[in-house]
């Protein structure tokens, strides 16, 4: 299935991803929760150097500065995730999901943020699993990435577009916290609209 995984990925070389954005109000209908109220950082803690992490006065979430990692307070196990983000140039981030709270680099899939970053890894990727290695998306424009996880299958889409397919014969993580990358110094990258659909609640 890896390989399978790996064959979706090539195959959308040299593709864009351009395509309208899902509307708050859509995802809400079908069953979406916010998990960012756009005005603190209530719900979400930093790893270390909490001074990466900061709202903007336009209800973006924005990171920037030493590396860290923003987690949510709550655990999940099967769910659907999803925000949009806008990357400046040269920026590396990434949304992980079923993550260990820890310092450092966490344990856990992480869904990669990438447009123009060293990192030949971009956008749409399921980082150390499945590779995007084309720019999908642009630097400065927002675009909405969406993970879908139910038991050991994990499907990432970027604009409503499969980028990457993967059934973890390993059931590496099986539950665990969502979390916004801040790579490095020279990194800034904006989230809004960050959503979760939990498929585990009765």
């Amino acid at each position: 299935m890896r390989s399978m995984a790996l064959g979706i990925a090539v195959a959308l070389a040299g593709c864009s991803v351009a395509g309208d954005i899902t509307s708050v109000a859509e995802l809400e209908k079908q069953g979406f929760k916010s998990l960012f109220d756009g005005k603190t950082l209530a719900g979400w803690k930093a790893n270390e150097n909490e001074s990466a992490w900061s709202v903007t006065p336009d209800g973006l979430l924005k990171g920037s500065g030493e590396r860290s990692h923003l987690f949510s307070d709550k655990e999940y196990v099967d769910f659907e995730f999803r925000a949009e983000a806008k990357t400046e140039p040269k920026a590396n981030s990434g949304m992980y999901f079923r993550a260990k709270f820890m310092e450092g680099w966490p344990d856990g899939y992480e869904a990669q943020v990438n447009n123009s970053h060293a990192d030949p890894v971009r956008t749409g990727s399921l980082y150390h699993r499945v590779k995007v290695l084309d720019k999908l998306c642009k630097d400065g424009e927002w675009f909405e990435q969406h993970v879908i996880c139910k038991g050991n299958k994990i499907v990432i889409k970027v604009n409503g577009k499969i980028t990457a397919e993967f059934t973890d014969d390993k059931n590496s993580f099986t539950k665990g916290r969502f979390a916004f990358q801040q790579h490095d110094p020279g990194s800034v990258v904006y989230f809004r609209n960050i959503m979760v659909k939990d498929l585990s609640a009765p």
